[in-house]
């Protein structure tokens, strides 16, 4: 049976040539098959592979724009609807430079374990644009985001695909987005987008889920071991949305975080983050790093190497795709890192991922551990439909009940199939079984 996942993989690359970070994710959940099919070898039947690894449809668009100096700008805008066998196409819009059809690919295929894995009946999709809303005037984002919803609002629909944010689409995009949707369409579907704000159709504690989900899975693998957060030295990289509420979850739970980053460099505050000033410097002053460290005594900015060269119990990369190396890994481990929860969407490079499973130490992948951000959209969408909205007390207690099945389907997936204590593999098998079983009810589509 692994004659079979090989001759898939090997297409994948073949059909979409240059597209490493699609290859990678794909590689990633292949190479954990194996078990599973040789147990359940009808999932290799009817080419049902072949189908899950191809995006049920692509959608690629030119976005152009006007800036506050009247230069025309032309973008290019992505929409993958990679599986809608559970339900409507679920995932967020990044708008980043980065942004390419290969980038796009890799997270929707991602979404697609990450979305069933919440039992939730979403689908998996992903789309963006290779604009950079950073330095951009509020007036020229919001031409862009009507521009390119001028094009996104024919492909999506609250039964159809529903998109959110991701990387460079906070709160301001996501409104500027529904403005251009509901004027288009003449109807206020508040669930077509997720991620609002709360005057009109937004979730409580869908800002804080996907940082908040990391380290509530954390905090389950380390239950596993009698252990907990409690004192422990905790790494955090990015600076955004989901590192900024990672590190909020992890003092709640009695830890210490200690860094977080741009790509300005790293800050190291030792005595502990200063929670209200990081939000300030990022939310409201959509600042830098080096700002938080002007006003922070003892806090330092190091502009070289990496936030994993710093010693801690446990790390949280909460940044972008593949910001975690093979070195960085041995590194974290010489410096006593037991715990490794993916906040961001496959941060670890294949090396690091061995490195970490090798050294027999806690790691979640992050289509498990960062799989609360979606979650709590789910749950967005479902006060939305019944035109109603929950306390703060009652969204996250339905978050850290989800995280808490999706740590358990993992362990309870890599111990069936013959691997206790492998998430990676945990994770992929108990996503992928779901997906597969309704595939094969839907027949050959």
């Amino acid at each position: 049976m692994q004659d079979v996942v090989e001759k898939v993989y090997e297409q994948v690359v073949a059909r979409n040539r240059g597209e490493v970070e699609f290859h990678q994710a794909v590689h990633e959940v292949l190479e954990s098959l194996g078990p599973v099919i040789a147990k359940h070898p009808h999932y290799a039947e009817g080419a049902l592979l072949e189908r899950i690894v191809e995006p049920e449809r692509q959608i690629m668009f030119r976005v152009p724009w006007v800036d506050d100096a009247g230069q025309v700008h032309v973008n290019r805008g992505f929409r993958i609807e990679f599986n809608s066998a559970l339900g409507p196409y679920k995932g967020g819009l990044r708008f980043h430079p980065s942004v390419n059809a290969g980038i796009i690919k890799f997270l929707g295929f991602e979404q697609i374990f990450k979305n069933a894995l919440t039992a939730q009946g979403i689908g998996g999709g992903k789309g963006g644009s290779d604009f950079d809303p950073h330095g951009r005037s509020d007036a020229e984002v919001m031409r862009f985001c009507q521009s390119f919803m001028t094009e996104l609002a024919r492909h999506i629909g609250p039964s159809t695909d529903v998109p959110a944010g991701d990387i460079g689409v906070g709160g301001r995009e996501i409104g500027y987005l529904f403005g251009q949707y509901k004027r288009l369409r003449n109807s206020y579907d508040a669930g077509v987008l997720t991620g609002k704000g709360l005057a009109w159709g937004g979730s409580l504690v869908r800002t804080e889920a996907t940082g908040y989900g990391t380290v509530l899975f954390a905090q389950s693998m380390l239950a596993t071991k009698g252990e907990s957060l409690e004192g422990k030295k905790v790494l955090v990289s990015g600076a955004g949305n989901v590192a900024i509420y990672a590190i909020e979850k992890a003092q709640q739970l009695g830890a210490t975080p200690i860094t977080f980053s741009d790509s300005s460099g790293y800050v190291v505050d030792e005595a502990g983050v200063d929670l209200e000033l990081l939000k300030q410097v990022k939310e409201v002053e959509r600042g830098r790093v080096a700002d938080y460290v002007e006003r922070r005594p003892g806090a330092r900015l190091v502009t070289g190497g990496s936030v994993w060269d710093v010693p801690g119990d446990v790390a949280l990369p909460c940044a972008t795709q593949n910001e975690l190396d093979g070195d960085a890994a041995v590194t974290l481990l010489r410096g006593g890192c037991g715990v490794v929860s993916e906040g961001a969407n496959m941060p670890s490079t294949p090396e690091a991922v061995e490195a970490f499973q090798k050294a027999g130490i806690l790691f979640a992948p992050g289509k498990a551990a960062n799989a609360g951000g979606v979650a709590t959209s789910a749950l967005e969408m479902e006060q939305n439909a019944g035109r109603t909205r929950w306390d703060f007390a009652t969204a996250e207690a339905k978050l850290t009940g989800i995280m808490t099945d999706i740590h358990d389907s993992c362990v309870a997936a890599a111990e069936e199939y013959g691997r206790p204590g492998d998430y990676v593999l945990g994770a992929n098998a108990a996503g992928f079984t779901r997906v597969a079983d309704v595939m094969i009810a839907h027949g050959i589509v």
